[in-house]
């Protein structure tokens, strides 16, 4: 697994031994980006702040901070996933643009100030059909994580079902082998 775009572009990320984490592939990683860069209205990652929610291996939120994004939380209820995002964020020389925090995403408090929260920018990446992306959404919106018109990219399994909060729009969805990534905007 690479970083596929940006100042780190090409470098390599460790990843976990096992099925511990199903990191997102580089070929969807480089898809999502590119939809965030030219088919979303007013969408700049330049200097936006970034919270990557069950990060695994940080491989979405280090990707932002390739591409020009200033600051990434990495939210996982796992020691070892942090760990390891944390390995990756500092092999990349990006340590002091992340924060981590142990924490399970549907139940989020306020973000601490570190996060530099709201983000303009949320990835969810949860565990396939375990039914974790729709709290986890609700958690951002109602702890203000993620500011007023800021987007969000959830990837969930091809057919999970995944209803967003009312207050949270669907712009785009793509399939991608196994994994279906739904891109949503706070409208509120």
């Amino acid at each position: 697994m690479r970083i596929v775009g940006g100042k780190h572009r090409g470098r390599n990320l460790k990843t976990p031994q096992g099925q511990h984490v199903r990191p997102t592939s580089d070929r969807t990683r480089e898809s999502v980006f590119n939809i965030l860069a030219h088919a979303v209205d007013g969408f700049d990652l330049a200097g936006a702040s970034v919270v990557d929610l069950f990060c695994g291996t940080g491989a979405l939120g280090l990707e932002a901070l390739s591409r020009g994004a200033a600051h990434a939380t990495f939210l996982d209820a796992d020691r070892t996933s942090l760990a390891l995002a944390k390995e990756n964020a500092a092999m990349l020389g990006e340590w002091r643009n992340v924060t981590l925090l142990k924490i399970d995403a549907r139940r989020l408090g306020p973000p601490p100030l570190a996060a530099r929260a709201p983000c303009t920018l949320a990835f969810l990446d949860a565990p396939y059909d375990k039914g974790l992306t729709g709290p986890a959404l609700l958690a951002l919106l109602n702890n203000g994580w993620i500011a007023p018109d800021g987007v969000i990219v959830a990837e969930v399994a091809a057919k999970e079902v995944l209803d967003p909060p009312r207050a949270m729009e669907v712009l785009d969805e793509r399939t991608y082998g196994a994994a279906r990534v739904v891109f949503l905007q706070n409208r509120t």
